[in-house]
């Protein structure tokens, strides 16, 4: 099974936690986000988000 990620700027699909990864895997914190709302910038490059839902 895939499990979709999403980049900074893009818009949240669902309301919910989303977990922030850096390009290594490692876990930098996670966001509540409401549907429509935007993932937040990140501090590296290669950053994406996974939701904890």
């Amino acid at each position: 099974m895939d499990v979709k990620t999403w980049r900074p700027g893009e818009e949240a699909p669902e309301s919910g936690n989303y977990a922030c990864y850096d390009d290594n895997g490692r876990c930098g914190g996670s966001v509540y986000l409401e549907k429509g709302q935007r993932f937040p910038a990140t501090q590296h490059s290669g950053s994406y988000y996974k939701s904890e839902n």
